[in-house]
């Protein structure tokens, strides 16, 4: 994605009303979950939503907000959720930023 694209993401979450007791979901790789993701994530990487996300989120009402390093990614998520029905899904943007917005520790492995 190109430099625009990534800023246009990171300020997507930024600016959206975060749902309550939302699902969060952490799309980026498994390797940049395990050295730092908001407590409570659900490690879901991009390139495995599409097949996963109906394990981990059956109701496709349930309030998800997705996350990533920048934002792009989870931009991506957010819009591949959306067209697959899901209702309620809110691009959180970076991990940093959205663990500050939601008051919540960054846990590591």
């Amino acid at each position: 994605m190109n430099l625009f694209g990534k800023l246009i993401g990171a300020f997507a979450g930024a600016q959206q009303e975060l749902p309550t007791n939302a699902m969060l979901i952490d799309v980026r790789s498994v390797g940049e979950y395990q050295s730092g993701y908001i407590a409570g994530a659900v490690s879901l990487p991009l390139g495995e939503v599409s097949d996963r996300i109906c394990s981990v989120v059956p109701d496709k009402g349930t309030p998800v907000i997705v996350y990533c390093q920048s934002g792009a990614r989870s931009a991506s998520a957010k819009n591949m959720l959306s067209d697959m029905g899901y209702t309620n899904v809110v691009n959180g943007g970076g991990v940093g930023g959205l663990a500050i917005r939601l008051q919540k520790q960054i846990c590591r492995f």
